[in-house]
């Protein structure tokens, strides 16, 4: 596989982490079958049972994968198509700390004192919100927001 492929797959988020445990004799007699390409593995490990027949206990041995991976992308698969069958990124989709009410109340702090070092603002959204925030995470959203064009008033 090119490098130009491999860059590809792990930036979309479908680069295989074990194409080594693709036991499946497609994926080493042909070229067009790629082991690292995880959409196409989970594809093909759904057909190999729907349509050749395979029981789930060959297909997850030879595309190595568990059980309840293999049910959990039969579903995805049935529900969404090829989508469903996209890895997912886990933790939290959005800024659950750092919500808009929060960045807006730092806004409206910073004006009122643009000398406020991150430490005594995230002490402020802990007494005003009950949040805890790292300072860190407060100065990466600060700039996120004034690369954006700013905050919301």
């Amino acid at each position: 596989m090119s490098n130009g492929k491999q860059y590809i797959l792990h930036n979309n988020g479908t680069l295989n982490p074990r194409p080594d445990a693709v036991h499946d004799g497609l994926f080493h007699t042909s070229d067009f079958f790629d082991a690292r390409d995880l959409l196409q593995v989970r594809y093909e490990m759904l057909r190999r049972v729907a349509v050749d027949g395979w029981s789930v206990t060959q297909a997850t041995h030879a595309f190595g994968c568990s059980r309840p991976v293999f049910y959990h992308a039969r579903t995805a698969f049935e529900h969404e198509g090829l989508q469903g069958l996209i890895p997912h990124k886990r933790g939290p989709k959005d800024a659950h700390k750092l919500s808009t009410d929060v960045m807006v109340y730092v806004s409206h702090l910073l004006q009122a004192a643009p000398q406020l070092a991150a430490p005594q603002l995230t002490q402020a959204i802990v007494e005003h919100f009950g949040r805890l925030v790292h300072p860190r995470s407060l100065v990466r959203a600060l700039a996120r927001h004034t690369k954006k064009g700013g905050l919301s008033r």
